[in-house]
């Protein structure tokens, strides 16, 4: 149906800003310091900074034994079957003797247990963490720089050595990245690391994870690459290499590797009818030691075995300051992805069983676990999604459960440790590939991606080919580096839109998507879906006068120059003629009272006066009287925002368009005000609660009567 002027009204008195202001007694609040709040002291102020950055006195003392206790010991056991061989993998992984593995699933998980929020989350050795170490501690102590004089023999004890102090040390500066980001309140850095950037990141790590373990599956020894491009290295010198593999090896890795596929799968159908699943990587463990042991892989097949494990636990060393200058990048690197895979698990966990993880006291916990683990010559550390969907499944309510797992590891490290000494190599890595499946299979995350959202596919398919192409720190900067240039694209090209009226109804829609949406005649409403800052402010400026389909530019470059042409035809006139002949021409002026003004005004300082009409002018009207600027979509303003409003104000106005502006929130008003947007020409009176408040006035307006002219100051030089 046709739109009629009389059919717009609102039920309530038409509301702009400055009477919402008056009728609401807005105010600014206040600004409080936060500063002055930490500064109090009181006993329940030290209480509760103690319980939180020391949650564990907070839930430990109320902590229900009957109900919790037994869940948290079978789960804790649990974890510790799987923590165990993870542990051996996962040092290998990272360049490093395997009982160093051990350590690291001591150490870091009691520290967690006393500092961390999440109940669920399984602290220790992650794949993804262990390949971003091996990649440091290979690039920096390459076997080329231990080889022999007399053969190329590598020394592996000086290598083993050199290693662990960079590792170790790699973990102090890790921690202590993320223990002062945390004392900061940054833990909301993570927000920038998108989900599909997190798991395109860990399909790639995953990916090189895989490559790392070939050279273990087939008992072949490589040179060190690292870098970008290292990756590709290592995949075409294991090509290269085949022929020299070690069928032994080869034997014993596909044997475990089909063995652990088979109970995982066994673990899959049987879930709901065992308490706990079959510890097949334990298992596993178990069994090829005892068949190396006897049978003598090493000795009759040359199977490569991970070799001495000493009892007992290393003493403490300080970490080398020397090295933090290599170290810096790779371990922010490192401490932001920890971070980011730790914080979505416990999110999820958390979420799932009705409590709040604080995610800056989970980058002190973190950071705590790392930075303490490091003296004691741990590698970086995070949680586990394997290990911490067992913690949960098996029964697991806090952070007891990590607590009986490190226990049993420790028990493992003084006592059982040096039983694993004929563990061939081959099956850990088995071991490793297998757990990658999960992680693997995010690869179909490309076809979900593709019918979902394809601006979340490009950042995944760049995030995996920078990780791939160029190793995992520099993969994760441009990743991060990629995704924040893509939201600032996305911002600088917003969906813009001519807004019409939904028939019967208050509510407008872009007339483009809805039939229904018809435009209100003599009134444009424009909207932008982004806000505007200094990157799109022309491009809404330029798509404004496109959409509101006249010629602004042109049409006051036009009216202009017919002004200037008059002006100069006075000027003629004054020069040439007396008074008392300049009352003939006056008639033929299109605006005769101007002319007059003009001729008695014989004074060099310009006067405000009434500018022709464009209909007197000779030059074409728009089709609408007021334009309604949509700005709903504002979040902030900055001074090209306020500047560019402040040009369609004055441009609009030129060529008699009035112009109004419909739903601003609250702190973009205060920020416009801040801004000295609001001046004689511009009110709070052009500011309206919504659109159709807006659109009301401007009908309203427009029956009083034509258009009135509008003012200007006109300068005038001799």
């Amino acid at each position: 149906m046709e739109l009629q002027k009389q059919d717009y009204h609102v039920d309530r008195p038409l509301m702009n800003q400055e009477q919402l202001e008056e009728l609401g007694r807005w105010d600014l609040t206040p600004r409080t310091y936060q500063w002055r709040t930490w500064l109090k002291c009181s006993h329940a102020r030290a209480r509760a900074l103690l319980i939180q950055h020391l949650p564990v006195l907070g839930w430990l003392p109320r902590y229900p034994v009957r109900d919790w206790l037994l869940g948290d010991l079978l789960s804790g056991l649990s974890v510790a079957i799987m923590q165990l061989p993870q542990g051996l993998a996962y040092a290998l992984l990272a360049g490093l003797p395997p009982v160093f593995g051990l350590y690291s699933s001591f150490y870091p998980v009691f520290i967690y247990f006393l500092f961390g929020t999440s109940r669920h989350i399984s602290v220790g050795t992650f794949a993804v963490m262990s390949v971003m170490v091996g990649s440091v501690t290979e690039s920096l102590a390459p076997d080329e720089n231990f080889l022999l004089d007399s053969n190329s023999t590598v020394n592996e004890t000086a290598r083993d050595v050199a290693r662990v102090q960079l590792a170790s040390t790699l973990s102090v500066l890790v921690g202590l990245f993320q223990v002062g980001l945390g004392l900061v309140h940054f833990g909301f850095v993570v927000t920038y690391l998108s989900e599909p950037l997190v798991r395109s990141y860990t399909t790639a790590a995953s990916v090189q994870v895989f490559v790392s373990q070939l050279k273990y599956v087939f008992g072949l020894q490589l040179s060190s690459h690292s870098g970008p491009l290292s990756l590709i290295y290592i995949v075409l010198e294991v090509c290269w290499k085949l022929p020299q593999s070690v069928i032994g090896t080869v034997i014993t890795a596909f044997v475990a590797g089909v063995v652990l596929v088979m109970v995982k799968l066994l673990n899959d159908k049987l879930q709901r009818y065992l308490p706990l699943p079959i510890p097949g990587e334990l298992l596993t463990l178990i069994g090829a030691t005892g068949i190396s042991y006897g049978v003598g892989l090493k000795q009759r097949f040359g199977v490569d075995v991970v070799g001495n494990i000493p009892a007992g636990l290393v003493s403490p060393e300080a970490p080398d300051p020397q090295l933090f200058v290599k170290l810096v990048g790779n371990a922010f690197a490192i401490a932001v992805v920890g971070f980011a895979i730790a914080i979505s698990l416990g999110k999820i966990f958390a979420l799932r069983h009705g409590y709040r993880v604080d995610s800056n006291q989970e980058l002190v916990a973190l950071g705590l676990s790392n930075l303490i683990g490091g003296i004691f010559q741990c590698f970086p550390v995070s949680c586990s999604m394997s290990r911490s969907l067992v913690q949960e499944s098996t029964g697991g309510n806090t952070q007891v459960a990590g607590a009986v797992s490190s226990l049993f590891i420790l028990l493992i490290i003084l006592k059982l440790g040096e039983l694993f000494q004929d563990l061939p190599r081959a099956v850990l890595a088995a071991t490793i590939i297998v757990n990658l499946k999960g992680m693997l299979m995010q690869f179909a995350d490309i076809c979900s991606l593709w019918k979902t959202n394809r601006v979340d596919l490009l950042i995944w398919l760049v995030t995996f080919v920078a990780t791939i192409l160029l190793n995992l720190d520099l993969g994760l900067a441009v990743a991060l580096a990629f995704s924040l240039l893509l939201v600032v694209v996305r911002t600088q090209l917003p969906h813009y839109s001519v807004l019409g009226q939904v028939s019967d109804t208050d509510i407008y829609r872009d007339v483009a998507e809805y039939s229904d949406a018809r435009e209100v005649p003599g009134v444009k409403i424009f909207r932008s879906s982004a806000t505007i800052y200094f990157a799109n402010a022309e491009l809404y400026s330029d798509t404004l006068k496109q959409r509101c389909g006249v010629d602004v530019d042109h049409l006051i470059s036009q009216k202009k120059k017919l002004l200037k042409k008059q002006e100069m035809k006075l000027k003629r006139l004054q020069k040439h003629k007396s008074p008392q002949e300049q009352a003939g021409p006056l008639d033929s002026w299109p605006c005769p009272g101007l002319l007059e003004e003009i001729v008695a005004s014989g004074q060099e300082d310009a006067k405000a006066i009434a500018v022709p009409t464009l209909k007197a002018l000779g030059l074409p009207q728009p089709d609408f009287h007021s334009l309604i600027l949509d700005l709903g979509a504002l979040s902030f303003v900055d001074t090209v925002c306020i500047k560019n409003l402040k040009n369609i104000f004055r441009d609009f106005r030129e060529i008699e368009v009035d112009v109004y502006i419909a739903a601003c929130h609250s702190p973009v008003v205060t920020q416009l005000e801040a801004g000295q947007f609001f001046d004689a020409s511009i009110t709070k009176r052009h500011l309206f609660v919504s659109v159709h408040d807006a659109v009301t006035f401007a009908l309203q307006h427009s029956k009083s009567g034509p258009i009135s002219p509008v003012l200007v100051s006109l300068f005038l030089a001799h």
